[in-house]
């Protein structure tokens, strides 16, 4: 072999050329250049794949991003579209019932020959309920005024209520009677007690069914005393009031005995308008039973042989008795269904909100 070719083959193929080397020591080489070349690899290759992952996830993350943009714009859309319908709704709701009245025109003024005057009492007898005094005296009014109604008829289904209201249905009744133009008559239906006998006693005659409840003459406050139960919860209350009697009636607060004293003599003299308003109203026809006044509520049956009534029957029968053709109108104004639902929503915004309302704590109402 010349002296070149040796010296290619030495640069060639230097795994024969060279001094000898034991195999343990060309195995430990291998190795050792074989490590080196996965670890030279490797950190490239899981750079690159790490890199992907991170732009994968970047992109799932602003999918996801955009995916709730989007469902929170149209959710945002529904709830706008939702409350502008029920807004166009309650508008037009509003608009065809106020239109309906002008239309209509007030009960009482077409033709339908001689009929009787219909005035409904439903429910409690309440300033901001169908049986106010405002709305009552209205269409008893009505019924008074309409030229062809022959009686005016109170339909009477009431537990009783505020004894303002009741004050006031009673004496626009009795102005009327005094009047003398017409008979006003109460029909009760199935309850006509406290506050809605209070009204029907200043008609001229009372009519009720043999099951009917009538009378519960008598005054109520109820209350609830809770300052014990305060202090084992370890609440304190925190009343500010510029007067010793202010804050009497607090069902958080102890009442004194003088306290308890003049509040049933509140009682008592209401009680006292109320027997002076039945007396006047019914006169000589009432009976002479110490019970009367005593806050019992007695069967139709019962109330006619003690004199609260004056005779069993109903509206159809009064109808029919009183005139060749039977016929009814009611003079109940309507009620604005739009007014309706705004005190509604108030009262029920007032009461999660805790505001106190108004009303009298004395009633004429079965408890």
């Amino acid at each position: 072999m010349s002296d070149d070719d040796q010296k290619r083959g030495e640069s060639q193929d230097p795994w024969t050329q060279g001094p000898e080397r034991p195999p343990e020591q060309a195995r430990a080489e291998r190795e050792v250049r074989r490590t080196s070349s996965e670890q030279g690899a490797a950190p490239a290759e899981s750079a690159e794949t790490l890199r992907e992952r991170q732009r994968l996830q970047q992109m799932e993350m602003m999918d996801r991003w955009i995916g709730g943009v989007l469902s929170e714009q149209r959710r945002s859309r529904r709830w706008k579209l939702f409350f502008r319908f029920l807004l166009v709704a309650v508008i037009l709701a509003s608009l065809s019932a106020s239109l309906y009245s002008l239309l209509a025109g007030p009960p009482g003024r077409g033709g339908v020959g001689p009929h009787l005057g219909v005035v409904k009492v439903r429910g409690v007898i309440d300033s901001e309920s169908p049986a106010s005094a405002e709305r009552i005296v209205a269409g008893l009014n009505r019924a008074w005024e309409a030229e062809e109604s022959e009686a005016v008829v109170l339909q009477i289904d009431s537990p009783g209520g505020s004894p303002v209201q009741s004050q006031r249905i009673y004496d626009e009744i009795m102005r009327l009677r005094a009047e003398g133009d017409k008979p006003i008559i109460a029909v009760i239906e199935d309850v006509g007690a406290s506050g809605a006998y209070y009204i029907a006693a200043a008609a001229d005659e009372i009519l009720v069914a043999p099951a009917s409840l009538v009378g519960s003459i008598g005054v109520i406050s109820a209350s609830f005393g809770l300052e014990e139960a305060i202090e084992r919860l370890g609440v304190e209350r925190r009343v500010f009031a510029a007067g010793d009697n202010k804050a009497f009636l607090d069902p958080f607060s102890a009442l004194a005995p003088e306290q308890r004293q003049f509040w049933q003599s509140v009682l008592e003299t209401t009680h006292r308008q109320f027997i002076e308003a039945v007396r006047e109203g019914r006169g000589d026809r009432l009976g002479d039973d110490e019970r009367l006044f005593s806050g019992l509520v007695w069967s139709g049956e019962q109330a006619l042989e003690l004199g609260l009534v004056d005779g069993i029957g109903s509206l159809g029968g009064l109808a029919r008795e009183r005139l060749p053709a039977p016929k009814v109108r009611d003079y109940t104004p309507r009620l604005d269904p739009f007014e309706r639902f705004s005190r509604q929503f108030g009262r029920v915004a007032m009461e999660l909100l805790g505001v106190p309302r108004a009303d009298s704590p004395l009633r004429y109402q079965l408890p």
